[in-house]
């Protein structure tokens, strides 16, 4: 990124005759990149995956059997729910809650949770605000997913109905991990007030 900022190409031409003009390996001895380099990571690539991780995937595929299943299937019901649950409350009642003192926070309801993505409310005078608790995984973009885009149209729905804004509060061990969303709480809870 920073190599094609530098550039600042107008064409996807210019930026890869740009990029193979400057773009150097990092090392003591720089060499520059060229077709011919990115052709051979490329070819070990393939020759990593071919031999050693595709042939480990498919053992480990091999070898799943059906109590593997039913554990996963009741440690991601019972154990990880109650992991989140907790995860939730901690954030709430031993974060939020005490930095947001004149804030009532409370879960949402179910609807409100499952169709819109919303967590807990937090009342200021007549009006709301979302909450949104992820782990801090959830903030990892997985082949162009983005969790913020899928949720964006039911945190605008919140907003129209309610008139507060949604944050997704990343949580790490229980604890704000995006140490941010709280002075962005801090200015929507001022611009409530002022409504």
């Amino acid at each position: 990124m920073n190599l094609i900022r530098q550039c600042q190409p107008s064409s996807l031409e210019e930026w890869e005759q740009w990029y193979f003009e400057n773009a150097k390996t990092a090392g003591k001895t720089p060499i520059r990149i060229s077709k011919e380099s990115l052709y051979e990571l490329g070819e070990r690539l393939y020759a990593k995956m071919t031999e050693l991780v595709i042939p480990q995937i498919q053992e480990a595929i091999n070898n799943i059997s059906r109590q593997d299943c039913i554990d996963y299937v009741y440690n991601l019901t019972i154990n990880r729910t109650y992991d989140g649950y907790n995860r939730e409350k901690s954030v709430v009642n031993d974060g939020l809650a005490k930095i947001f003192k004149g804030v009532e926070f409370a879960e949402s309801d179910p609807e409100l949770d499952h169709a819109g993505d919303i967590d807990y409310v937090a009342k200021v005078g007549k009006y709301q605000f979302g909450i949104q608790i992820k782990p801090v995984t959830a903030n990892a973009n997985f082949g162009g997913y983005s969790l913020l885009e899928r949720m964006k149209a039911s945190f605008e729905d919140f907003t129209n109905r309610y008139s507060g804004k949604v944050f997704i509060v990343y949580s790490l061990r229980g604890e704000i991990a995006n140490k941010e969303v709280i002075e962005q709480i801090h200015i929507e809870i001022k611009r409530l007030n002022t409504l």
